[in-house]
């Protein structure tokens, strides 16, 4: 398996009262986008206050970011600024004998990590993929539209996708 683009491993035996700073190296950012199918991430940073509760670390804090996205539409570079909090909980992986399990809904935001390493800067990936709007349209969006003859009536609709490919 290899390591993340953005590895920060944190050992929870040495953890101290001080935030955790985080900030993308250039390489990063270039594997970032292509994994997330950017343009480019011009900026990844985060501030994470690491609390230890027993085996289990809680996590919160800031992550920004200055990225490029393409338009939904156009397909025209999109810059974008991600300003979100972080609130994440490493907790001890348990091994499963089970075929099936059923998560509590307190589970759902946890992250599993065996021995007493976890990988924060992967985590804060993940937050960074979650955060970037899949849909998000710029300024030329509208007139693609009525350039590709979305905007009519016709254009929406079951059939509309079978219409366009018949037109090629």
């Amino acid at each position: 398996m290899s390591q993340p683009e953005f590895s920060r491993l944190i050992d929870r035996r040495h953890l101290t009262a001080r935030p955790v700073r985080l900030e993308a190296t250039a390489e990063e950012r270039v594997a970032l986008a292509r994994r997330f199918g950017l343009v480019a991430v011009n900026r990844l940073e985060a501030e994470v206050e690491l609390i230890a509760d027993g085996e289990t670390v809680n996590a919160s804090g800031r992550l920004n970011a200055d990225i490029v996205q393409s338009c939904a539409i156009s397909g025209d570079d999109l810059p974008a600024t991600i300003a979100e909090s972080l609130t994440l909980r490493f907790v001890p992986a348990q091994t499963v004998e089970e075929e099936e399990i059923e998560l509590e809904e307190s589970q759902l935001d946890e992250i599993p990590y065996t021995g007493t390493v976890f990988d924060l800067g992967e985590a804060v990936a993940q937050s960074l993929s979650l955060a970037i709007d899949p849909y998000a349209v710029g300024p030329d969006a509208e007139q693609a539209r009525k350039d590709a003859g979305l905007n009519e009536p016709s254009a929406s609709g079951p059939f509309a996708a079978l219409a366009a490919l018949k037109k090629k």
